[in-house]
């Protein structure tokens, strides 16, 4: 049996693990994290005079709605890539060419949540509503660490498999 395989099964399985995890920490304490939605979105921990401010949005049914879709996007991320760490096993001892194309659910979990903390967190939250400028309500170290960690997954998921 290849063992690059199982490591690549393991880490998509960790990686849906974690997102399920973030979820349901959200789901379960949904007041915690909302708190951090709602200072990035209303921009009130930016710089002093900041002239940008008037990208802030201050309606909180459009903060749950924002939450709700991180929330989401994270368990869909979760979901995508337990389903395709199973897919993987599956296909563990398969030629090279099935296991290959067993990767397809696994390779849209991890996108799903490098979608979400680059563009959703990165993109969004750091520099459309600058969260950057904050000292309290600053996620963009958390956000990178996820991306890189699920980037370099999808990176290796896909390096050349052989029988």
């Amino acid at each position: 049996m290849n063992s690059f395989r199982l490591i690549k099964t393991s880490l998509v399985a960790s990686a849906g693990v974690f997102s399920l995890l973030v979820a349901y920490n959200n789901m379960v304490d949904y007041g915690s994290n909302f708190a951090f939605v709602q200072h990035v979105l209303t921009m009130d921990t930016t710089f002093e005079g900041n002239q940008l401010t008037s990208r802030a949005v201050e309606n909180p049914f459009i903060h749950h709605i924002f939450y709700a879709l991180i929330i989401t996007a994270e368990a869909l991320t979760g979901t995508l890539c337990c389903i395709g760490a199973l897919q993987l096993w599956r296909y563990r001892a398969a030629p090279a060419q099935q296991f290959v194309l067993a990767k397809g659910l696994a390779s849209w979990g991890l996108t799903v949540g490098i979608l979400l903390w680059f563009s959703g967190f990165m993109t969004v939250g750091a520099e459309w509503f600058l969260m950057w400028q904050s000292s309290t309500w600053n996620g963009q170290q958390a956000a990178f660490r996820f991306i890189v960690v699920l980037f370099l997954t999808l990176l290796f998921l896909h390096q050349k498999d052989s029988d």
